[in-house]
């Protein structure tokens, strides 16, 4: 066989054989790109995100979308070509496979942990927002969960109200562990609680549950040292002076929380936040109005531009990586709380866009 003709074989064998290698052998690389908008003050499905009933609402313009990002899941394996053609790519990101299911996590596992935390952020957005209208919500300290196989599993429920801890009463979270820290591993805790069943009913009801029983739990020793445990999680949990309902189906996490809340105020409130302006943004948030930073904010940003966004509500902890690659026309707004978001947005419906707090890749 001629040189040259061997020459052209042999790389055309090599060129086949790294085809067949970018095809078909898996890299430790997973995707994420925009995910959809959702505009809080409109319908998904053909029913309102935000449902408020027992207390004057008012008319909205403009929009105020949650943002969303789409990851590969935790089954899909990628191949190097996938992986080359999303690092080249815009709209798309490639992560290590860990920075979206940690320790070996399951799809399952991803989607049942999303969803709780949605479920709180909805909490959270409504205590948010009716605190910035300065409107009284109750609250007491819950079971939030159960460790399964704990002392505590059969005996306290995820939702009971605690309402005293060995006699001393709690007012937040932290009393419970503090009160229970107290005893040694293996003595016994007694937690003075208001049923779930019992919770739930007087919270549909809008009053304050009281009927309440005493549970005694034997602790034992943390797996991670010496203190003593029960082996549950405590949370808060309120009782709203009228009903808000929040309808979004397919969609997980806590990074919704600012936008359900700024959506509530609006309708609550006859001025108008936007201005018929059209605005996107992202952030957790907790029962004080605090606005946490949230992942894939350079998706949700190309996401919310590509939906119609002039301006985007930024936690100021993600904000140099948003300035860092802002799409054209978008401009950042950074916030830290709800009161900052509220500020901002009167700015804007104003056209005082120069007084903005904006972000900087410093």
């Amino acid at each position: 066989m001629p040189r040259r003709t061997a020459t052209m074989l042999a790389s055309t064998l090599i060129l086949i054989s790294l085809i067949c290698v970018g095809l078909f052998i898996p890299v430790p690389y997973a995707e994420m790109s925009p995910g959809p908008t959702v505009n809080t003050l409109g319908e998904s499905g053909g029913q309102p995100v935000l449902k408020i009933a027992g207390r004057e609402t008012y008319r909205t313009s403009g929009h105020l979308n949650m943002t969303t990002v789409r990851v590969t899941g935790a089954e899909y394996r990628m191949n190097m070509i996938s992986a080359l053609t999303g690092w080249l790519r815009h709209d798309s990101v490639v992560v290590p496979h860990e920075t979206l299911y940690p320790d070996g996590k399951t799809e399952e596992e991803s989607t049942q942990e999303n969803a709780e935390e949605f479920s709180q952020s909805q909490e959270s957005a409504r205590v948010a927002a009716l605190n910035q209208l300065d409107i009284p919500v109750k609250s007491w300290v819950v079971v939030a969960s159960v460790v399964k196989g704990g002392p505590a599993e059969g005996t306290l429920h995820a939702g009971d109200v605690i309402k005293a801890v060995d006699g001393t009463a709690v007012k937040e979270p932290k009393d419970v562990a503090a009160i229970v820290t107290k005893r040694q591993p293996g003595e016994p805790v007694d937690f003075t609680v208001v049923p779930a069943d019992e919770a739930a009913a007087a919270e549909k009801a809008g009053r304050e549950p009281t009927s309440t029983e005493k549970v005694t739990v034997t602790t034992r020793k943390a797996d991670d040292g010496n203190r003593a445990v029960v082996g549950i999680r405590a949370g808060t949990d309120h009782t709203f002076p009228f009903s808000i309902d929040i309808r979004l189906e397919d969609v997980g996490g806590p990074s919704a929380g600012l936008m359900f809340a700024l959506g509530i105020v609006d309708k609550l409130t006859p001025e108008q936040l936007t201005g018929g302006q059209f605005i996107a943004g992202t952030g957790t948030i907790n029962d004080a109005g605090e606005v946490g930073p949230i992942g894939g904010i350079g998706m949700k940003l190309v996401g919310a531009r590509q939906a119609g966004a002039n301006y985007f509500l930024t936690p100021s902890a993600n904000c140099a990586a948003a300035a860092a690659d802002t799409p054209d026309g978008l401009t950042l707004i950074k916030v830290d709380t709800i009161g900052d978001a509220v500020k901002s947005l009167e700015k804007v419906r104003a056209g005082d866009t120069a007084g903005l707090p904006s972000c900087s890749t410093d």
